[in-house]
C-alpha cells in the first residue's frame, strides 16, 4: 500500500522490548517492522539505551536480522552534545559506559570532583557505586546541574529487571533539591528531532512501556502505543 503525502505519517520504534529483548527478537517482530514500513510514511527507532553505542545498537539490530540503517536509529547522544553546546558549558563530567563514549567524543569530559559546570548521566551499571553518586552529589551541591540521558526507572535485561538511569537521577534529585534535565525519552524535543528527521508532522510511537513513551503535550495529530513482550505495562492512548 502506498501512502500519500497528505496522509502520511511516522512510525516511530522503541527499540528494547519491542523489537528483540536481550540476544533474542520477539516473535513477529520482523515481520510487524515490514508492515509498518510499507503503511507508514517512514520508520525512526528510538532507543534511551545508554550503555552501547548508536553503532553498536545498529550492529545488534542487523546481528539479530533486522533490515535496518544507521540512520534510522536515534539515541540520546547527539542530543546531550546539542544541549551542552546551546547552553554554553565550560566543563562537564561524562558518567557512560565505556561503550556509549564513541558517540560523546565531542565532549571532553573532566574527572568528577573539579567542579564542572554539568554532569552527564548514563547508565554506569555495576559503575552506580555510593563513591559516584556521593561525588556526583556533591558537584551539584556546588552548582553543576544533571543532564540525564533518559529517565526510565528500570529495564529488562536478559537476567530480569534492573534499576536505570531515572532511579539513579531521582535519588540525585532528592537529595539536592533540584530536577535534572533529561534529553532522550520522554523528553519531548526527543521525539521532536526523530519527526523531523522524518519530516513528518503525524505519528506514531510504539513502545514497551506508555510510561517513558508518553507523548501527552505534543500538539500534534499522535498515537502513543505500548505492547507487551515482557514489560509491566500495555495501553494504548491517543493524544490530539
Amino acid at each position: 500500500m502506498s501512502v500519500g503525502k497528505k496522509t502520511a505519517f511516522g512510525v516511530l520504534l522503541d527499540i528494547d522490548g519491542v523489537l528483540y529483548v536481550g540476544d533474542e527478537p520477539i516473535e513477529g517482530a520482523h515481520r510487524a517492522l515490514r508492515e509498518l514500513r510499507a503503511l507508514s510514511g517512514g520508520v525512526r527507532m528510538l532507543t534511551n539505551t545508554t550503555s552501547r553505542s548508536r553503532r553498536e545498537v545498529h550492529e545488534h539490530l542487523l546481528k539479530l536480522g533486522f533490515d535496518v540503517s544507521l540512520e534510522e536509529v536515534l539515541t540520546p547522544a547527539a542530543m546531550v552534545e546539542r544541549y551542552c553546546r546551546e547552553r554554553d558549558f565550560g566543563s562537564v563530567t561524562v558518567l557512560v559506559s565505556e561503550g556509549l563514549r564513541e558517540d560523546l567524543a565531542a565532549l571532553e569530559s573532566t574527572p568528577l570532583g573539579a567542579q564542572p559546570d554539568a554532569v552527564i548521566l548514563g547508565d554506569l551499571g555495576d559503575g552506580f557505586t555510593p563513591e559516584v553518586m556521593n561525588a556526583t552529589f556533591r558537584a551539584m551541591m556546588d552548582g553543576a546541574e544533571l543532564v540525564a540521558l533518559q529517565h526510565n526507572r528500570y529495564w529488562r535485561r536478559a537476567d530480569g529487571l534492573a534499576l536505570d538511569v531515572g532511579a539513579y537521577a531521582a535519588a540525585l534529585e532528592y537529595a539536592t533539591g533540584t530536577e535534572a534535565v533529561t534529553v532522550g525519552k520522554p523528553a519531548r524535543a526527543f521525539f521532536q528531532a526523530a519527526m523531523a528527521d522524518l519530516g513528518l508532522e503525524r505519528g506514531v510511537m510504539i513502545g514497551d512501556d506508555i510510561r517513558p513513551t508518553s507523548v501527552g503535550r505534543w500538539r500534534l495529530a499522535w498515537r502513543a502505543s505500548s505492547c507487551e513482550p515482557g514489560s509491566t505495562t500495555r495501553a494504548s492512548s491517543p493524544h490530539a
